[in-house]
């Protein structure tokens, strides 16, 4: 069972301060004007390996035992999670094991092994390449660190929201992009606890919905998968994480791919961002008025990542021009 307190995202924040950057909070006047609201950015886009995720993957390999930081860590993952283990393992000087699918893209690679991990390339898909890397651990004795179903990456990723209300603690709405759901369960732990009647909604795409089906349901609901922009977001999710949002979540929504490929145009020209498809769902559901009437309401989207190919940004800037 899945157990984060307040204390423990302060405890988190401590922790890593040193480590990751404290990202900008600005205000979007064209958003502002557009949803008649206040809309404020929290720019994870500008982290360090380009997403939120070294956060929590700091918090939870710098609280590992000697022993076990002795024996390494592994995960399977193609994605900014492995970045951020790759990264947060060479901060603090521990062996990194990463295991990917075969179809891992080779820019994302590239970036695993820019920061010392060793690469175990294994299997078809996802799964396959989770199932080899937990054998691995059982046989080497390294820890398995999980991108979402875990106390200490859960707050870790909730520094983003507790960073966020110590600067502007007013927020009337906060909205979240969903994926595995340590980011959103960590912002709302944060963000109930500094004011309880604060809106906590979370931002899926139609490609990858297991948490707005999932959330009405109250339990674990098989949805169907197709590609999506926003890959960092595409996967299923756990039942530790969705008994924890459940309690402190109020919503969950989901945009189109289209609008998504608007959004990220959108942040390019508007404010000059590069940002990836996962980052700017929230964006995509302001500029599509997905949230209803927001008029006079204080909101901070979460712009998450800008692990995007440039070519393809670019060619989705020259679509949407």
């Amino acid at each position: 069972m899945l157990q984060v307190s307040f204390l423990d995202i302060i405890k988190a924040q401590n922790r890593i301060a040193s480590e990751v950057v404290k990202t900008p909070l600005i205000r979007s006047e064209a958003l502002s004007r557009l949803t008649e609201a206040d809309v404020w950015l929290k720019l994870e886009s500008l982290q360090k390996t380009g997403s939120f995720k070294i956060r929590g993957a700091f918090n939870k390999i710098s609280s590992l035992t000697t022993e076990e930081l002795s024996k390494g860590v592994i995960t399977a993952s193609a994605g900014n999670h492995a970045q951020g283990v790759a990264y947060a393992s060479s901060l603090i000087g521990v062996s990194a094991l990463i295991v990917v699918p075969e179809t891992a893209p080779e820019t994302k690679k590239a970036g695993i092994k820019k920061y010392g991990a060793e690469l175990v390339v294994y299997g078809a898909n996802y799964d396959e390449a989770e199932a080899h890397a937990y054998r691995l651990a059982e046989e080497t004795g390294r820890t398995f660190v999980h991108a979402f179903e875990d106390n200490e990456i859960i707050a870790g990723q909730g520094t983003v929201g507790l960073e966020a209300l110590l600067e502007k603690p007013d927020f009337d709405t906060i909205l979240v992009p969903a994926g595995g759901g340590g980011l959103i369960c960590g912002i709302a732990i944060a963000a109930k606890a500094i004011n309880p009647d604060i809106k906590v909604i979370g931002i899926q795409t139609h490609a990858s919905p297991p948490w707005y089906y999932s959330f009405r349901a109250g339990k674990l609901v098989d949805v169907e998968y197709s590609d999506s922009l926003a890959d960092g977001l595409h996967g299923g999710i756990t039942q530790g994480n969705l008994d924890l949002a459940i309690g402190l979540v109020d919503d969950f929504i989901l945009v189109e791919e289209a609008h998504v490929a608007e959004a990220m145009a959108w942040m390019a020209k508007e404010h000059h961002y590069m940002v990836e498809g996962s980052g700017a769902v929230g964006i995509a559901a302001l500029l599509q008025h997905s949230l209803g009437r927001l008029a006079g309401r204080k909101v901070l989207t979460i712009v998450s990542g800008s692990n995007v190919d440039a070519g393809k940004l670019a060619k989705l800037i020259k679509e949407h021009a």
